[in-house]
């Protein structure tokens, strides 16, 4: 039976965490994402979680490559800057292939910044924040509900490919409190076997040896090759979108996370006033869906893409859209959330006689 609760998205998420049969959490307190280490301390550890609060999330981030490699389900979380110290061993797990979640609450920034809600961290999170040519797969929650069912296909992803799967959500989102329902799930049936774990040597198998590094570039490019293969799979196979009035719009909103939740009542507000508006909201960051949206721009008029930052997922809407449509740009900044009158308004401006034809298309 389904079970109903009312609760914070932090966490919410957590919970799931417990649920999805997380074995170990290892962390570092930053506002606005603390409540999921602390929930975790409290109830994760009743219910046989490891939990460890590191000294840094550069070591949080290594106590996660260190349990992903013994096999374990593993998970950490953070908000922006403490993401920023966790690139390179994000880095390191993806080279390892080694499958683990991770949570990034997004505050305002760049720097320490403030700690209201932003989506400034999308480059980061979509573009392989660390060096090297890797890919994280980014879900991008709506809802509170969405922080806790995540956190079981984000294991689900991580477990199935062998590699780091990382929630992007924001600060409201963490704190705001919503109606959760919390489904049947068994972790057995969900982690596949995992051979290649550091378990120890038994049973006359080989060692089991995880590395990134490899000195021989023969042997690097090899490693490569295979991951561009991995992520070439996820691309073709793991791409998620919701759309909403779309099959008859002339104009097209693009946002996600809690940006969409706006611009889906502006999409009903633009209706009321005779506007034919439609909404795509991209559920996975990564794979990233271009091919629906580059299909909607062959039948829209113009597309305007709305975040909670200077214009980072717009530049992947235009890649997408290929220059078909007049593509603009809303944004608001330093941890201030739009009004939906404010994404009507950017509609009416791209609707207007004149504006769309010189509306800025790339």
């Amino acid at each position: 039976m389904h079970e109903v609760r009312l609760m914070k998205g932090n966490e919410a998420l957590a919970e799931a965490a417990i649920r999805a049969g997380c074995q170990a959490y290892f962390g570092y307190p930053i506002t606005p994402q603390s409540e999921i280490l602390e929930y975790l301390t409290d109830e994760g550890r009743k219910r046989g979680m490891i939990v460890l609060q590191a000294e840094s999330e550069v070591a949080s981030i290594n106590m996660v490559y260190g349990g992903a490699g013994a096999g374990a389900r593993v998970m950490t979380s953070s908000s922006s800057p403490g993401i920023s110290l966790m690139q390179e061993g994000l880095s390191y797990i993806a080279c390892a292939e080694l499958p683990c979640l991770v949570v990034n609450v997004n505050r305002g920034g760049p720097g320490l910044g403030t700690i209201q809600p932003s989506q400034g961290d999308y480059f980061q999170a979509t573009k392989g924040g660390g060096h090297g040519d890797y890919r994280l797969i980014v879900l991008a929650p709506a809802s509170v509900q969405e922080m806790a069912a995540f956190v079981y296909d984000g294991f689900d992803l991580a477990d199935k490919y062998r590699n780091p799967v990382l929630i992007l959500a924001d600060g409201a989102l963490g704190q705001m409190m919503e109606k959760v329902e919390f489904p049947v799930y068994d972790p057995a049936d969900h982690v596949p076997p995992k051979p290649w774990a550091t378990t120890g040597k038994r049973h006359g198998r080989e060692r089991n040896i995880i590395t990134s590094l490899h000195i021989q570039p023969e042997k690097m490019e090899q490693i490569n090759i295979a991951l561009q293969e991995k992520y070439r799979r996820i691309s073709e196979q793991e791409v998620r979108y919701e759309l909403v009035h779309a099959e008859d719009a002339d104009i097209l909103v693009v946002a996600y996370g809690l940006m969409a939740r706006i611009a889906h009542r502006a999409v009903e507000l633009a209706r009321e006033r005779g506007i034919k508006a439609g909404l795509l909201r991209p559920v996975t960051l990564w794979p990233f869906p271009y091919t629906p949206i580059r299909e909607l721009a062959g039948r829209v008029q113009g597309i305007l893409v709305a975040e909670m930052n200077s214009g980072q997922m717009v530049e992947d809407v235009r890649l997408a859209v290929e220059g078909r449509v007049p593509v603009q740009f809303h944004e608001r900044m330093g941890g201030i959330i739009p009004s939906p009158d404010e994404v009507v308004e950017a509609l009416e401006r791209l609707v207007t006689p004149g504006v769309a034809q010189h509306a800025e298309a790339y």
